[in-house]
């Protein structure tokens, strides 16, 4: 349970897939006590919000209504998925510009009634949308946290565990930069409780790969991903709200991170009641330093092209 007597509120800023999805796998698990859905769609939210309460009976006694902007301001937690869709013929950086002015807007409107929350990005391209955030908001960075490569991580998990026949929860094994395409395996680091794996290039190659692909398989298959992307952001909100100070890859800036700087990036941080306490230090190798450059140099170069 949350640390003080005071009732803890999740708010989840649009209700599309994503939102809807976390915000009823949250009620399902009884995270707070208050869940406030608001979506520039109030039917969508108020339609989320009634379906919700009707399966209250069969759950606990937490309380979801649609709301506004002024329910942030009791808000441990404000997660935001939001996004504009692209239109046909649009860049992806004509996109992501149109995402940095909603993401603007909806920081603007949360600044009116919170200030000492903790904000959760889950909108794509989710590394440039915390560094936006956090810069236009002015919040410490702490209180700013992308879903980063927590879900990359998991699916890596799950694969290795298939592969060696093993429960997931038992191999430990990370991915970290960014969360896309130049994401990067650890596989230095990669074991089940402290026993190397021993596989082939080859086998390496194709997890990493089945890892990488695995949201366009998915969105190929059904459209979108959301199940999974719900359950990583639910693990971010237990560890804050229990203050479980637990070691999650989720995106923070870096600062002299193996020479990274001034991006936020899917790191291993240990994540507790006031957001991200520490980025903690991996001992990695030279390839994977280099590559860990690489995947924030592009994020960098993105971000240089967004003039706003």
């Amino acid at each position: 349970m949350p640390l003080t007597n005071k009732k803890s509120r999740i708010v989840v800023i649009g209700v599309g897939a994503v939102g809807s999805t976390t915000a009823y796998t949250l009620l399902l698990r009884e995270r707070m006590d208050e869940l406030v859905l608001i979506d520039a769609n109030q039917g969508k939210a108020i339609g989320d919000a009634l379906d919700m309460n009707h399966g209250l009976p069969f759950l606990g006694q937490s309380k979801v209504w649609a709301g506004t902007y002024e329910d942030c301001k009791d808000a441990d937690i404000i997660i935001i998925t939001a996004g504009a869709s692209q239109r046909e013929g649009e860049s992806r950086i004509d996109l992501l510009k149109r995402n940095v002015a909603v993401f603007e807007s909806i920081t603007t409107e949360v600044l009116k009634y919170n200030t000492d929350g903790i904000l959760i990005i889950a909108s794509n391209p989710v590394d440039i949308m915390s560094y936006f955030t956090w810069k236009k908001s002015g919040w410490p960075v702490n209180r700013i946290i992308g879903s980063g490569t927590l879900l990359d991580s998991a699916r890596f998990r799950y694969l290795i565990g298939e592969k060696l026949n093993i429960d997931s929860r038992s191999v430990h094994a990370h991915i970290i930069g960014e969360h896309g395409d130049s994401e990067l395996p650890l596989w230095s680091m990669t074991n089940v409780a402290g026993s190397t794996i021993n596989f082939t290039d080859e086998e390496k190659e194709n997890l990493y790969l089945d890892t990488k692909n695995a949201a366009y398989q998915i969105i190929k298959a059904k459209g979108a991903t959301f199940y999974g992307i719900a359950l990583a952001l639910d693990r971010i909100c237990t560890a804050i709200l229990h203050n479980e100070a637990a070691v999650l890859n989720v995106s923070t800036l870096l600062t002299d991170y193996h020479g990274v700087s001034d991006v936020f990036l899917g790191v291993p941080c240990v994540v507790d009641r006031n957001g991200v306490r520490e980025v903690l230090p991996l001992d990695i190798n030279e390839l994977e330093r280099t590559q860990l450059n690489q995947s924030a140099q592009k994020i960098k170069d993105i971000i240089s092209s967004v003039s706003m």
